[in-house]
């Protein structure tokens, strides 16, 4: 039996809006892979701009932290990143493999 239901990706989903992924982690290196992410509510254009902009600065900010094993692939442990008034929480969930993410509006959208 096939089902029609989209995972949800991600750490969070009582935030809108908000991205999910879950990252590949080799090493201290991340990937990003489309299909294991997704955009939940509406997004403005600004925020989907400040999104883009912001999404691989979250990235080697992430990957330092792996580096320095403030994330750690072997036990879970959420870390919380700001920036350009975004918000991103990480957490390897324990998984040896994969590093979950939420991004989100440090305040809610007006």
């Amino acid at each position: 039996m096939t089902s029609s239901i989209s995972p949800q990706w991600g750490l969070r989903y009582d935030i809108t809006p908000c991205f999910g992924a879950r990252l590949v982690q080799e090493r201290n290196r991340l990937h990003y892979l489309g299909d294991r992410a997704g955009l939940y509510g509406k997004f403005s254009p600004e925020l989907l701009r400040e999104l883009d902009h912001s999404f691989p600065i979250f990235i080697s900010l992430m990957e330092a932290a792996l580096r320095s094993s403030e994330l750690d692939p072997h036990n879970s442990r959420s870390i919380s990143l700001e920036r350009e008034g975004l918000v991103c929480e990480a957490d390897t969930r324990g998984s040896c493999g994969y590093v979950y993410i939420t991004i989100y509006p440090a305040s809610p959208p007006i």
